[in-house]
């Protein structure tokens, strides 16, 4: 387990350095290919190596930050250019012009809430700004709260592992733990609402029979 997930966590860190950091951040915030990868337990342990003088906490801080908006920005360009293309096709059975009128109406209703929860929900993060950008929100609205989001996660995740590494001892005794935790803690309002979405058809099935 200690191969597994911490040390592999932090060779992957002290191996890629800043320039990697930034393209993981950056490709998680809006790259289809990145959705499987660990941004909450890769910034906070980015954090704490910084914490142990591994890393520069002011340039980790603001490249991360600077990558998980252009990311999301990305992401957001890539959904308002390439979506409209693929729904003004023929409707079919995973396109349909309605899906895209939804996604407008939603993010007009959600959108500001929706950008900055899901920064702290693995493989919802990465999708977010490109449905924004698909359902066109307004770009300074979609913006505004990508940089709040950005701010939250990005720096809050940072921040947090240099903190309790700079401020309690041998707090790298737990870091395995810790991680395990921001996991379980960041995918669970995923699986619930898996859980929830399938409980919810079962039950229309179940009616519709």
């Amino acid at each position: 387990m200690d191969s597994l997930i911490g040390f592999d966590l932090i060779l992957l860190i002290q191996t890629v350095g800043y320039l990697g950091l930034f393209g993981i951040i950056f490709a998680e915030s809006g790259l289809f290919i990145g959705f499987f990868l660990p941004g909450d337990s890769l910034l906070f342990t980015a954090g704490f190596l910084a914490s142990q003088g591994f890393l520069n906490i002011w340039i980790l801080a603001f490249l991360v930050f600077v990558a998980a908006i252009l990311g999301d920005n990305f992401g957001y360009a890539f959904g308002r250019k390439v979506g409209p293309a693929i729904f003004s096709r023929e409707d079919s059975l995973l396109f349909h012009k309605d899906h895209l009128e939804r996604a407008k109406v939603f993010y007009e209703k959600y959108g500001a809430k929706t950008l900055v929860l899901a920064r702290f929900l693995p493989v919802v993060r990465t999708f977010a700004p490109i449905l924004a950008g698909v359902g066109q929100m307004h770009y300074r609205t979609f913006f505004f709260y990508n940089v709040v989001g950005a701010f939250l996660w990005a720096l809050g995740m940072t921040w947090l592992g240099y903190f309790l590494g700079a401020t309690i001892p041998g707090i790298d005794k737990y870091l395995i733990p810790i991680i395990l935790a921001i996991i379980v803690l960041s995918s669970l309002p995923t699986l619930i609402h898996i859980i929830k979405n399938r409980e919810y058809l079962r039950s229309k099935i179940t009616i519709d029979k």
